[in-house]
């Protein structure tokens, strides 16, 4: 990298211009502008994101006060708070979505190879909803509850680098199982999800689509045993059996037979019921692939604490959903950052180094790169020894 670019110069290197220009024109964001372009919009955004501003006006006084450096970081535009609010308002959040789904592309491709705790050669999903509440009174148009606002954010998970694959942004009164209709199942993956998504006519959906689905069954769930495998109880495995639905509502919608796995958690003292339809898979390879579901709470956890998508820059629902894309983006940004660079901290310790360090003028592989602290400590305490 170039010495003399700024930290946030030699980051935005890493995003395809070209790609987001095909954006932009495919919904005319840069249509009659004179100036403050789509680009210099999605700069100034991620540069809230990275550096954690709370407004658009904070947003403008900390760009403003850098203002030599404003055009050798590719932003073009004069920053002013108004015309961010109208760019937020009236500029297609669909270009930010596109351009989200060219990194997830990328992303993917660099944590192919990557473990994430099973020993399994297929692709696994992790399917979830979070709900970001919002203030009633400035979201009319988001009502959740009597006196509540909210949004959900649907995700589905690749479980290899934790990259977001899909992403749907309903409003709140919207149930979650709903995003099983808007899914393509990719043949051979599995897909993990909570009870929440057991609805057996779209889980058989995507059984005809030759993927796998794993899952839990709810508390009343009634069916007939068909036939029982041995198992090893001491792992904590109860039964490993093939059953068929018993009521006629769910058996209309899943007529073929299923498998259900009972395991014991000894650390929680819980008793868990699994629902599939593979049959092939050891039973604790599947319980396994449930407990990873827990990488999507995570992810759900990481951005809402490390980016901003609790508090917005507009009240729109064009301005939201722009603002949650971008951060969006600026997550898969920094997980493609660490993997070209063979960074070997996580993706918190690089957003926090990032944060103070963007104006700065040093190569990112040596700004961002662990640096081994006891080494230094051993140096610095040899120069103060002046006699053997």
């Amino acid at each position: 990298m170039n010495a003399g670019k700024s930290i946030f110069s030699q980051l935005t290197e890493f995003l395809p211009a070209q790609e987001f220009r095909q954006c932009v024109a495919r919904y005319q964001g840069d249509y009659k502008l004179k100036s403050f372009s789509c680009w210099d919009q999605f700069l100034c955004l991620a540069f809230a994101q990275l550096t954690y501003r709370e407004s658009l006006r904070d947003i403008e006084a900390c760009l403003r006060s850098q203002q030599a450096k404003l055009y050798h970081m590719g932003i073009r535009g004069r920053v002013s708070r108004n015309t961010l609010a109208h760019a937020n308002s009236v500029r297609d959040w669909r270009i930010h979505a596109d351009f989200a789904q060219v990194l997830i592309a990328q992303a993917r491709e660099l944590y192919l190879e990557d473990s994430f705790g099973v020993a399994l050669e297929q692709t696994a999903y992790a399917l979830d909803a979070t709900t970001i509440d919002l203030c009633l009174s400035l979201f009319p148009w988001a009502k959740f509850r009597k006196h509540k606002g909210a949004v959900k954010l649907n995700t589905l998970l690749d479980l290899r680098g934790n990259i977001p694959t899909v992403v749907s942004i309903t409003h709140g009164q919207v149930h979650e199982i709903n995003i099983l209709d808007e899914l393509t199942f990719e043949a051979g993956a599995f897909y993990v999800m909570d009870r929440g998504y057991l609805d057996f006519a779209r889980l058989h959906k995507l059984h005809l689509a030759s993927a796998f689905f794993v899952t839990r069954a709810r508390k009343r769930f009634d069916c007939q045993r068909l036939y029982s495998r041995p198992v090893d109880k001491t792992t904590g495995l109860v039964c490993d059996q093939t059953i068929a639905l018993n009521n006629f509502y769910p058996r209309q919608g899943y007529p073929d037979k299923l498998r259900r796995i009972r395991y014991f958690d000894s650390e929680k003292q819980k008793r868990l019921v699994f629902l599939t339809n593979n049959f092939l898979l050891p039973p604790l390879t599947i319980t396994q692939l449930y407990r990873s579901r827990w990488q999507v709470e995570l992810f759900f956890k990481w951005i809402k604490q490390h980016l901003r998508i609790k508090k917005f820059y507009g009240t729109s629902e064009n301005a939201l959903k722009t603002q949650i894309w971008i951060a969006i983006s600026v997550y898969l940004l920094v997980a493609i950052v660490k993997k070209r660079l063979g960074l070997e901290g996580s993706l918190f310790r690089i957003l926090q180094i990032v944060s103070v360090t963007l104006f700065e003028k040093t190569p990112i592989l040596e700004a961002l790169s662990l640096q081994d602290d006891d080494a230094k400590l051993d140096d610095l305490c040899k120069q103060l020894i002046l006699f053997n």
